[in-house]
């Protein structure tokens, strides 16, 4: 007679596991399933596995954007020096010291002669 329970209660939970209908999943029944209470934890691991792989991604793409604006900066901050280098270079030539120098009104004058080496 036991037997005879235990099979009975063997078709029945087969026969509920092969009978998942749309009302029954949405009413939560598939929750008491046998199968899903035997792969809780393998579940939750796949939940948290997802999860970090969401936030890895948006880690990756936040510093992806920073790298770009870095770069972009990086450019600017470059074009910067060439602009203050090639001033420099422009009021730093021997015609714009000389416009300087006579235009401060200084007694300055650019030389006549080549300069020499003194010997010993």
């Amino acid at each position: 007679m036991k037997e005879d329970k235990n099979k009975k209660k063997k078709k029945e939970q087969d026969s509920s596991a092969k009978h998942m209908s749309f009302r029954s999943i949405i009413g939560g029944d598939i929750l008491a399933n046998d199968f899903l209470r035997r792969q809780t934890k393998l579940i939750i691991l796949i939940m948290v596995l997802t999860v970090l792989y969401i936030d890895n991604r948006y880690s990756a793409q936040q510093e992806l954007i920073e790298i770009d604006k870095l770069k972009k900066e990086l450019i600017d901050i470059k074009y910067d020096a060439l602009t203050r280098s090639s001033e420099l270079m422009e009021k730093s030539r021997q015609s714009r010291i000389e416009e300087y120098v006579s235009n401060g009104g200084s007694d300055l004058q650019t030389a006549t002669s080549r300069p020499f080496l003194i010997k010993k």
